[in-house]
């Protein structure tokens, strides 16, 4: 019974751990983030690195790994808006 929770977990993290890219994506491709949330985008960082120190505390590996590579894509994504900040008008609103 672990092996299908181990499963469903991985299965779990696999998809929270990529859901950013299509929006990094699709920043890197119009340079613009007009249609991202900076709220939203350090609301959900916040919300990963809770639970990034609670798969610390519990030796969680998937846990963190999956948190780990989260918050690279949030900040990735974070980084690109205020890159592209200056380009398009009104990018990365809040």
């Amino acid at each position: 019974m672990d092996l299908i929770w181990q499963v469903v977990g991985s299965a779990a993290a696999t998809l929270t751990m990529f859901g950013f890219v299509p929006q990094i994506h699709k920043i890197l491709k119009t340079h613009s983030g007009k249609d991202v949330s900076l709220l939203m985008l350090f609301q959900s960082s916040l919300g990963t690195f809770l639970w990034l120190l609670y798969g610390i505390h519990r030796e969680d590996n998937i846990m963190i790994t999956a948190n780990v590579i989260s918050l690279t894509t949030l900040a990735t994504v974070i980084g690109l808006c205020f890159k592209y900040k200056s380009e398009v008008p009104g990018p990365c609103k809040n």
